[in-house]
């Protein structure tokens, strides 16, 4: 490098920095012997005041202020360039803040001679973050914590092992009384119900995490948060002069006794409302025994299905699909399993759902694919050319590499694509719809031999758009139509007309869960083309299956 000619350009060089950066020059004291305009112009000094003034000065007097400067400084004393974002004052103690970058100046003879500094004002962007920082944190409406906030308290209330109700409260019917009122009354119904809050639970936090949802933070229990019902009869809401009639809904849950985690506390306490709303409403309640039940088992199903993927307690069961005019097993049905000391059997009910809502259906689906692929890879080698069929979720494919994923795991099992199949739902299907990349995923595996087959058919949603653009080549009719077939004439009705539209479509009919032999005899009667259910065969082990008997 040319050091003599970057020593002649540097005054250049500096002066073009000076258009567009302030520009302090400080000696080897920490004192300013220059600034520029926008120096000037920014920290609101005069060159005769701000001259001898030193880097201390120009932060601000509290002790984070002077521990900033005083560390620039320290990296600079040792040679060391410093940057990063800074907070300062101008002469009227005002602050500002500002990009800064410190140069010293050494040379090797003489040492430490000069320290330049070069600032950008941020103080815009500063004051924006802060103020969207504070919109976060409060509802503007209210004045209320924000869900964010909300968040944010309990988790610091957790950590401090502090016991609390978290207590969650809605307006009923609140859309339909916004349909009678203008939106200004709308908005003075929210704010009028707020300050009854803020009386009521005057030393308690109120977040606001719904248009006419909220939630109270309480060291009190049930029989105190009750008693606002009671408040608000005694301080009704007037809307031009007429007392609304106004009925709230509540769920209430405590830390640590019924829930562990914002999330779950959240959850059990929305549960406990849409309890009390079906059951009428006009009421704050905490959830049933039997709900509570349910939903602690939920949440353990939870917190333990992570450890169970990992420590392989998953497994998969076949279960076989019989074609009616043959009497062969055609197909097994791969279904996960698991069998856990403390949770006894769980179920593909249970499982899937959690898993969706988790994200573990991801590696629960790569699972059974793979047990899935090798098997019948296997049952290939061996000469028994069956297919194998996996239940997929919509959360898988909206992952845009789920098609590549999907081969690369049946190309390492030698499997043929031809062999395998995949089940999707009404709800999936629905939601191809509206997705290109899953409906391109969808027949770019079709095109590799991949069949589809629209499960629960009958029970999802009331359209059959996607039977014309989807892949699907099979439905499967619920089990739902099927237990009551020999006992309803309209069910049987019903069925009959579903097998004749698949058939219509050109679509291979399948009929789940026939249990008896005379729901058998009524579906091939009505010219259904599969079957499959406990009547043909349990859900079992791959050891169990003898393929040269068909079981």
């Amino acid at each position: 490098m040319d050091y003599e000619k970057l020593a002649q350009d540097l005054p250049n060089i500096l002066e073009s920095l000076e258009q567009y950066y302030m520009t302090t020059y400080l000696d080897t004291s920490g004192a300013i012997t220059y600034t520029n305009n926008l120096f000037l112009e920014t920290s609101k000094w005069t060159p005769k005041r701000v001259l001898g003034k030193t880097i201390w000065q120009m932060f601000p007097e509290t002790t984070e202020g002077q521990d900033q400067a005083h560390l620039i400084w320290e990296q600079l004393s040792s040679k060391n360039a410093w940057s990063g974002t800074v907070e300062k004052v101008n002469r009227f103690g005002e602050q500002y803040f500002v990009n800064m970058t410190a140069i010293p100046i050494h040379y090797q003879d003489v040492g430490l001679v000069s320290i330049v500094l070069f600032e950008m004002d941020i103080t815009e962007d500063v004051q924006l973050r802060d103020r969207l920082e504070k919109i976060a944190y409060v509802d503007y409406e209210t004045g209320l914590m924000s869900r964010h906030s909300l968040e944010s308290t309990v988790n610091r209330l957790i950590a401090k092992q502090d016991h609390f109700t978290f207590v969650y409260i809605t307006i009923d019917h609140f859309y339909t009384l916004k349909d009678l009122h203008t939106d200004d009354e709308a908005k003075e119904i929210i704010k009028t119900f707020t300050n009854r809050m803020k009386r009521f639970f005057k030393d308690d936090s109120i977040a606001r995490i719904g248009i006419n949802e909220f939630v109270i933070l309480t060291q009190f229990g049930s029989w105190y948060v009750e008693g606002f019902l009671d408040f608000l009869k005694m301080h009704p809401i007037y809307i031009n002069h007429t007392a609304l009639e106004l009925s709230v809904s509540g769920g209430i849950v405590r830390y640590p006794e019924d829930q562990p985690t914002y999330t779950h506390l959240m959850k059990t306490a929305m549960t406990a409302t849409r309890e009390t709303i079906d059951q009428g409403g006009g009421r704050i309640r905490t959830l049933s025994a039997a709900s509570h039940k349910k939903l602690n088992r939920k949440a353990l199903i939870d917190r333990k299905l992570q450890t169970a993927i990992i420590e392989n307690e998953l497994q998969v069961v076949y279960q076989p699909q019989v074609d009616v005019s043959t009497g062969k097993v055609i197909l097994y049905e791969a279904l996960v399993r698991w069998n856990n000391s403390e949770l006894g059997t769980v179920s593909p009910d249970e499982l899937i759902p959690i898993a969706e809502e988790n994200g573990f259906i991801h590696k629960i689906g790569a699972f059974v694919l793979k047990e899935a692929a090798e098997l019948a890879a296997k049952w290939q080698a061996e000469g028994h050319n069956l297919i194998i069929s996996v239940n997929s979720s919509v959360r898988e494919f909206s992952n845009p590499n789920f098609k590549k994923e999907i081969m690369q795991i049946l190309t390492k099992a030698s499997c043929p694509p031809s062999l395998i199949q995949l089940e999707i739902t009404e709800k999936f299907a629905f939601k191809a719809e509206e997705e290109s990349s899953i409906f391109r995923q969808m027949n770019d595996l079709q095109s590799e031999g991949i069949e589809f087959a629209l499960d629960d058919f009958g029970t999802g949603y009331a359209s059959f758009r996607y039977m014309q653009d989807l892949p699907i080549s099979k439905i499967k009719i619920d089990k739902f139509f099927i237990q009551s077939i020999s006992t309803n004439v309209q069910t049987k009705k019903l069925v009959e007309g579903m097998i004749q539209f698949g058939k219509s479509m050109g679509l291979y009919v399948i009929a789940e869960g026939v249990e008896t032999k005379m729901q058998y005899s009524i579906l091939k009667e009505l010219g259904v083309d599969a079957v499959q259910g406990y009547y043909l065969g349990l859900p079992t082990s791959v050891q169990n299956i003898n393929l040269q008997t068909g079981n």
